[in-house]
């Protein structure tokens, strides 16, 4: 009996562990998107640089243009505050 509860305690204590460091993920704009054909707006804007940006558009029928929730700024987790059943 005593073992058993060693061994449950062990577990609740990893289980608490492991998950004491997660919660939601933050939500982050980046400030330059490629925009063209098959992307729409404001299109795959996961990028943090111009230039990275422009490595990925090469060769395709597309281009790199500011993030506009960056250049205007307003984020997701801004909108999502603002009006929350919006955003579900």
């Amino acid at each position: 009996m005593r073992l058993a509860m060693l061994v449950i305690s062990a577990a609740l204590a990893a289980g608490a562990t492991m998950t004491a460091g997660a919660g939601p993920a933050a939500a982050f704009d980046y400030p330059y998107c490629i925009q063209g054909r098959g992307w729409g707006v404001p299109g795959d804007c996961s990028y943090s640089s111009y230039a990275q940006c422009m490595a990925s558009a090469s060769g395709r029928a597309v281009s790199c243009n500011i993030n506009p929730r960056v250049a205007f700024g307003q984020s997701r987790a801004w909108r999502e505050r603002r009006h929350p059943h919006h955003y579900d």
